[in-house]
């Protein structure tokens, strides 16, 4: 059994963490921190200790794994507690605010013998699991070009802030998403075009990213908008022989924000609608095209390899020289704004 904790009980920690870790009978959940108690509006959960005492949580010799779901200015000052009590730490994306906060951290974490990393649960999305899986079956042939869109229509969020911070920018803030996704499957790209924007001026938010990371031949285009009035495709993939394409999102985030919950067994399933459609030339050299069923996307999936990682020993998915580099793509793509 793995016995863990939270810091903060709030949207992340109630929507993103719980619904998944809850499923799962070999890890079970002992207390929440909550820093501000007098703004509780999540429903407890049975049999799990709330407190606002932190040392309570830091302090128990029972708690072997503490998540940070907090924002991003305190993961850093959160994760360094939780190592200097010989905890284990899972932390909320962006993971820190810089990359040397986030080199400390790790080896800070190494000196001790401890597991520290980002919970980068997209990387467990049906979308991207589907196209890895396409990818692998090579009907595309050798790799050209692939786009990632992550696309909204929300104009009020960039027009409520007049005031610009780099770990609060839409690149922090979603870039962390796709560009894992990115590194995830090809690792330290030769060279990174960046064209990242403020679309309301000098002063206000990032609300708009395109970067082009090159690995060879490929491009890998990772694309977000606050502006988009109708998205564009989650992904396109184009090879030599053929391109897939992937129109929807993965539904996770659409169910959980309706408390449809991972418990119903269709949670999360994309139907046929939602199918990617695959387009190649085969070796007798007649066109195909055909629906790809998607693979269902589990969110938690993180904790199953943290599982794996810290009662069994295993080495980690999410590496820390991944997290590192998507932090250092991060801060070079937010530098020149002010």
């Amino acid at each position: 059994m793995l016995t863990i904790g939270y810091i903060g009980n709030g949207k992340s920690t109630n929507r993103y963490h719980l619904p998944f870790v809850l499923q799962r009978d070999n890890i079970k959940v002992k207390t929440i921190y909550q820093r501000n108690p007098k703004h509780e509006s999540w429903e407890r959960i049975a049999g799990v200790n709330y407190t606002s005492d932190l040392d309570e949580l830091l302090t128990d010799k029972d708690i072997q794994l503490i998540v940070v779901c907090t924002r991003h200015d305190s993961h850093y000052e959160y994760a360094k507690l939780v190592l200097e009590h010989n905890k284990h730490c899972l932390v909320e994306k962006p993971f820190m605010e810089t990359s040397e906060q986030a080199k400390e951290i790790f080896a800070m974490a190494r000196e001790k013998g401890l597991i520290v990393q980002a919970y980068q649960n997209r990387r467990f999305d049906s979308d991207f699991l589907t196209v890895q899986k396409v990818i692998e079956e090579g009907k595309l042939g050798d790799l050209l070009e692939i786009e990632m869109h992550y696309d909204y229509y929300r104009p009020e969020v960039p027009e409520s802030v007049h005031s610009f911070d780099p770990a609060s920018s839409f690149l922090y803030g979603h870039g962390t998403h796709t560009l894992d996704q990115v590194i995830s499957l090809f690792g330290n790209p030769d060279h990174i075009h960046y064209d990242v924007r403020q679309l309301l001026g000098q002063g206000r938010m990032n609300d708009y990213f395109d970067l082009d990371l090159y690995y060879g031949t490929l491009k890998v285009s990772v694309k977000s908008s606050y502006f988009r009035l109708k998205e564009r495709p989650s992904f396109v993939v184009y090879g030599k022989k053929g391109c897939f394409v992937k129109e929807t999102k993965d539904r996770q985030e659409e169910h959980l924000k309706l408390f449809y919950m991972p418990y119903n067994k269709d949670f999360g399933i994309d139907t046929i609608q939602h199918y990617g459609v695959l387009t190649y030339i085969a070796e007798e050299g007649t066109i195909h095209e055909e629906k790809v069923k998607s693979v269902n996307g589990d969110y938690g999936r993180v904790y199953d390899d943290l599982y794996e990682a810290i009662i069994n020993g295993k080495d980690k998915t999410i590496t820390d020289e991944q997290i590192l580099l998507q932090m250092e793509i991060l801060e070079t793509g937010v530098k020149n704004l002010k």
